[in-house]
């Protein structure tokens, strides 16, 4: 410590002595190149730095499902759905989709619904209210954009990469002939105003590049969307209107339609990856109990794995009340055994 103390004095002796010691003046010629070097620094530096786009659009209730429509789901044989589905105030009829077909629960707001599906017209009606307000909240967003960020592209953002913000199409937003891609980092997001709407060409794809995340994305579309066969979308749309989704084409996001239906022939559509479950152990009662809470809020798949005995009497599971409650129970009591529930924020307690 004290050779480092000692070192540390001497440098600052030093500094201190030469402090009014007279410096050569820079040479006129070098004036333009230390400029240059301080101006390419400056355009190096990485744009994130300067700013990380609006905040995020609060979905509400709306943030669990995959598909929220306000009229006929119709679907031509379309790839799994990983997320819950509902539609209202339309009867539950006009579902399509089977519960084989979709990874969550299936809502309708009367019986009239696809065989598994549950009726629950209030938590329909409250979805429903919560897609307006964010909606709203998306298409009101301030500052208006202005300069790059008003029509960009011209319209069409195909091929171009676009740092976080606020964004606004004063008509028709296309992603045609060439991928976009999305650069920023996983709290970044991306707000994109649409008066008409939204066209992804077939094949196309939405990029996301230094760890920006499918989450953080909002296509607020005042008519209707339309997601070319074969493209990847990414993100949530907010639509007045229709949303259609062509055969082979993939979603990591929502499809949220207010007053019109949903058409999905595509291959999948998954509600955007949420970080992993994490347990906390809060509580230990003897060597054979303890009470875990499950940290992570946004909505999930949780799979609970245990050994030997996972029977009703010797596991139980109690979740919040949003969406439904949730009280999970385990019939398989073999060696070793798993199941999946769907939860918000959940308590498992083992004995």
């Amino acid at each position: 410590m004290k050779t480092h103390m000692t070192r540390y004095f001497n440098q600052q002796a030093t500094r201190s002595k030469n402090a009014n010691a007279p410096r050569a003046p820079i040479a006129a010629s070098a004036k333009p190149m230390l400029l240059g070097l301080i101006l390419a620094a400056a355009m190096m530096t990485p744009h994130r730095t300067w700013a990380a786009g609006p905040a995020s659009v609060n979905l509400g209730s709306t943030a669990h499902f995959t598909i929220l429509a306000g009229a006929a789901i119709t679907t031509t044989g379309g790839g799994p759905i990983n997320g819950d589905v509902g539609a209202s105030p339309i009867a539950g009829s006009a579902i399509g989709l089977t519960d084989a077909q979709v990874n969550g629960i299936i809502y309708a707001v009367d019986a009239t619904g696809p065989a598994g599906s549950v009726i629950d017209p209030a938590l329909l009606t409250a979805a429903k209210g919560d897609l307006t307000t964010a909606y709203n909240e998306a298409r009101d967003r301030t500052p208006v954009p202005t300069g790059p960020f008003l029509n960009p592209g011209a319209g069409n953002i195909g091929g171009m990469n676009l740092i976080p913000g606020l964004y606004k199409f004063t008509g028709t937003a296309l992603i045609t002939g060439e991928d976009v891609t999305l650069t920023g980092g996983p709290n970044d997001v991306w707000i994109f105003q649409i008066a008409a709407d939204l066209q992804v060409g077939s094949t196309i794809q939405v990029l996301l590049a230094g760890g920006a995340q499918a989450r953080n994305i909002f296509w607020q579309v005042g008519s209707s969307a339309t997601i070319g066969t074969f493209a990847v979308f990414k993100g949530t749309i907010l639509a007045d209107q229709a949303i259609t989704m062509d055969t082979s084409s993939t979603m990591e996001g929502r499809a949220l339609a207010f007053s019109a239906g949903v058409t999905y022939n595509g291959d999948g559509g998954s509600l955007p990856t949420v970080e992993a479950p994490t347990f906390t152990h809060i509580s230990r009662l003897t060597a054979n109990s303890e009470t875990l809470v499950l940290n992570t809020t946004p909505y999930f798949l949780v799979t609970l794995e245990g050994s030997p005995d996972l029977s009703p009497t010797n596991w139980t599971t109690i979740a919040t009340d949003t969406p439904v409650v949730n009280l999970c129970t385990f019939t398989n009591d073999a060696a070793l055994a798993t199941a999946t529930q769907r939860f918000y924020r959940a308590f498992a307690t083992t004995y």
